[in-house]
């Protein structure tokens, strides 16, 4: 089974918009969990402009699901997750300026980088997962960080997805998990997968593990209601 982790940065963002406590981001994540949410995931950034690390302090000890925290280990990242202790933290390589992520590791120049921070990490029983473009270099040299995943970047299978051309969308991603299994790495993914192109995408990758959705989905519940969104997206997960 694949896990559905719902990334719930956008409800900050809205409630950061306006000030106050609308939404309560608690509270959604706590409702995302009732309505079948398998994980909760969020991103804290150094400017705190959507999730805040307050926010983290306030899930950890509520939280009944996986607690996925993903940034980039910056010091004061790194303390937040050695303080709230997650069942995973995802290594992002983002820069303080970007709107949101837009590129893997690149695992052979930052390696020894890496090491050391799943050697941390690794200490205190937390499971860490590198983020990657498909690129089989890159996925080769981050089994040798000590990591127990990789999340791979899945921005490129989206956009070529939606113009048609789903077997030359999917077939870099086949590649690169059948590598990541022979590497002994478990499998994540994430980054605008859809209730269009998600199904296909868990059909072939058999081996995947979880998948993190937080803006795709948040922009269906406007529509579809957060309930039936993410049982829509359970549904796409083992229907395929």
């Amino acid at each position: 089974m694949t896990k559905l982790s719902v990334n719930i940065n956008k409800f900050a963002t809205l409630r950061n918009a306006r000030g106050g406590n609308l939404p309560d981001v608690i509270k959604a994540a706590l409702d995302c969990e009732r309505f079948g949410a398998e994980g909760i995931t969020v991103h804290p950034r150094p400017d705190e402009r959507h999730i805040k690390y307050s926010d983290v302090r306030e899930l950890k000890p509520i939280l009944t699901t996986e607690f996925n925290i993903e940034g980039n280990p910056t010091d004061s990242f790194i303390e937040l997750v050695l303080e709230n202790r997650p069942a995973q933290v995802t290594l992002v390589p983002d820069a303080h300026d970007v709107i949101t992520s837009n590129s893997g590791w690149n695992t052979k120049t930052n390696k020894d980088f890496l090491k050391e921070i799943c050697r941390i990490f690794s200490r205190e029983g937390i499971r860490t997962s590198i983020f990657v473009d498909p690129n089989l270099e890159m996925i080769k040299h981050a089994a040798d960080t000590g990591c127990n995943r990789i999340e791979l970047y899945t921005e490129s299978y989206a956009l070529i997805y939606a113009g048609g051309e789903r077997e030359r969308a999917i077939e870099p991603y086949v590649s690169a998990a059948e590598t990541a299994v022979e590497m002994g790495l478990g499998i994540n993914a994430g980054h605008d997968l859809n209730l269009d192109n998600l199904s296909y995408f868990k059909k072939n990758i058999p081996f995947l593990l979880e998948v993190s959705i937080g803006h795709a989905l948040i922009c269906d519940a406007i529509y579809l209601g957060l309930e039936n969104t993410i049982q829509s997206y359970l549904r796409q997960l083992k229907n395929y």
